[in-house]
């Protein structure tokens, strides 16, 4: 049954335990920057934290996929635990109650090492075990159960958990998900990888995350996987804090960024299963890119015409939660961007998931004490629509060489 809904069975507790760790990631998701201010730490202080953040993040996702060519998944997975259960310890149990920033900016940093390596190294192990014809389906499983955990029962066990257990609980709380959901995808999955996907380890191998950036579809894909994550990632940061001006409290916004993740979970699996059907790149470019763009304005007009509207903003941002999804098939699409180097270019991938989570608070608190929540709307709309114009540039080299064969034959 696994296998007719496109879910390979040999990786289901993969899934299971991806899914447990990014609960456990993402229960301070939706307010960790709400709660910092309240605690007296200025706007542009929190973003500078969840920036410095976002970069630790952006270089764990940048050598994932180098790292489980050469060392296997397990391992790797194995290292973004340890780095996760160390970060914690120092943020939550020494930083954070003091709202010492000497001490929560390196330990939120090596707790940001944590997700890439473990969730991205999954990501990987997918496109290494799944068959060819079924990819972009099964990577639509992996976004489904990432942001299953990550957006959707993370934000939901705060707003359920936070007014009984307070906000030091909850992130203890997360912890324990994390280590539950880490022995499933290590141990209880079984599954193995082909031998001749691993690499020997050297540091020629490690470089090839960054050599490989000289090809152009490789360094055009980097720009459109940055986009992809950067509304994501962004409206975190400061939409909470636009809506309460519009009288939305923060259990509203709470339920609200929920709901966008429970559409965006099945809209990840439907678009996966429509990338196979009818064109990855099709999927990417419209879905992802435009409409994404399009949305986005909806998303700071919404209130400033109809104010406090609970039901319609909820509706607004959920848009938000599909069009998101039309990026899914690029994961599938990437490693086939150069199948003689599939470790690297996961690496790039992931570069670029990392960047969108760096760049987005980066953005926010550039531009939002000046331009408004409307104009860091604007500059992300704009970004998606340059990632509508860089896609169709993504052909594989069959593709290529395909087109090459044709002109010669036509000349």
């Amino acid at each position: 049954m696994l296998e007719k809904m496109g879910l390979p069975a040999n990786l289901f507790w993969g899934y299971v335990g991806l899914t447990l760790f990014m609960v456990g990631d993402g229960v301070e998701q939706a307010w960790i920057s709400l709660y910092l201010v309240s605690k007296g730490m200025s706007v542009s202080g929190a973003s500078f934290l969840l920036t410095f953040y976002g970069i630790t993040v952006t270089l764990a996702a940048w050598f994932s996929g180098v790292l489980v060519q050469t060392m296997g998944p397990r391992k790797v997975m194995l290292w973004g635990l340890a780095t996760f259960f160390i970060g914690s310890i120092g943020f939550i149990g020494y930083g954070l109650p003091q709202m010492n920033m000497a001490v929560m900016l390196p330990f939120y940093a090596i707790r940001g090492i944590g997700y890439p390596l473990f969730a991205y190294s999954f990501l990987v192990w997918i496109n290494y075990s799944s068959p060819l014809e079924k990819r972009a389906t099964a990577v639509g499983w992996f976004w489904f159960t990432f942001s299953l955990g990550l957006s959707v029962i993370g934000p939901w066990f705060s707003s359920v958990a936070l007014p009984v257990m307070g906000e030091m609980k909850v992130l203890w709380a997360g912890v324990i998900f994390v280590v539950v959901g880490a022995f499933l995808a290590v141990v209880v999955n079984r599954d193995k990888v082909p031998p001749d996907e691993i690499h020997p380890f050297n540091l020629q191998e490690l470089m090839t995350g960054i050599t490989i950036l000289q090809r152009p579809r490789i360094a055009i894909g980097l720009v459109v996987k940055s986009i992809n994550g950067i509304a994501q990632y962004g409206l975190a940061v400061f939409l909470p804090l636009y809506l309460m001006d519009f009288g939305y409290s923060k259990t509203e916004w709470l339920h609200m960024w929920s709901a966008v993740f429970i559409v965006a979970i099945f809209a990840n699996l439907f678009f996966g299963f429509f990338g196979d059907k009818f064109g990855w790149r099709n999927t990417i470019m419209w879905v992802g890119g435009v409409c994404y763009a399009l949305v986005l304005m909806l998303v700071w007009l919404v209130p400033q015409m109809a104010g406090h509207n609970f039901w319609l903003m909820t509706f607004v941002l959920c848009l938000c939660g599909i069009t998101m999804a039309g990026y899914v098939p690029l994961s599938a699409l990437f490693p086939l961007l150069a199948p003689d180097n599939k470790g690297a270019a996961m690496s790039v991938l992931n570069l670029g998931a990392g960047l969108g989570a760096f760049l987005a608070p980066a953005i926010a608190g550039a531009f939002y004490g000046s331009w408004g929540a409307g104009g860091v709307l604007s500059i992300y709309a704009g970004l998606y629509i340059l990632s509508a114009v860089l896609t169709p540039f993504l052909k594989t080299p069959e593709e290529l060489k395909g087109e090459m064969v044709l002109k010669d034959r036509i000349i």
